[in-house]
Formats: structure tokens, sequence, C-alpha cells
């Protein structure tokens, strides 16, 4: 009935990394960019997705996040280039109103 004890083994875990502050902040902007604040959110997820990612490749590691990082840049790019379809769009209808109204008051005299 008197059975060794066996020996512990020496496991050793990977040390889990936190996720990078900046990322969060990253995805959070990105979201509310396409809600409330479509210029400054899309800015925001801009900066911080790009520091994320610094944090996150960096050797050794200072962070986790990598992921939330990029899809914080992507919907900083989309809100982005909505940004100046939309202003385009603006630009051109006034350029066609003012050439209607400046076409139609030439012909009617």
């Amino acid at each position: 009935m008197n059975q060794p004890i066996p020996p512990q083994q020496n496991i050793q875990y990977a040390p889990v990394l936190p996720t990078s502050t900046l990322a969060i902040i990253s995805v959070i902007a990105g979201i509310v960019g396409f809600s409330a604040l479509p210029i400054m959110g899309g800015i925001i997820a801009l900066i911080t997705g790009y520091m994320a990612r610094g944090e996150t490749r960096s050797v050794p590691p200072k962070a986790s996040g990598d992921g939330l990082a990029t899809a914080g840049i992507v919907m900083g790019y989309i809100q982005l280039a909505l940004m100046v379809v939309g202003l385009c769009c603006f630009v051109a209808y006034f350029v066609l109103v003012g050439g209607l109204v400046l076409a139609g008051g030439s012909g009617s005299k």
C-alpha cells in the first residue's frame, strides 16, 4: 500500500500576452466610425491600428491582438474610401446643378 509518489514533471507553459489596448481602441473606433463619428473614427482607427501592429509584431511581442489591429485598419480605410466617394458625389452634384442652371439661364434669352 505504500506506493511511491511519482516525481513532478517540469512543465513550462508559454506566457500569455495581454491584448493590446491600442488594438481594442482601433476596433472600437472603427465600429463607432460607421455610426457616430465617420471622419474622426476612421482616422483614430488607422492611427491606433498601426501603433498596435507595432506592439504585436515586435520581437519579442509585447502584446497580442494583431487581428484586432488589422480589423481596425481595414475599417479605417473603408471609412476613408467612403468619405472620398461621398465628397466626389457632392462635388459632382454641384457641378451638374451649376451647369444646368447656367445652361438653362443662357438658353432662355
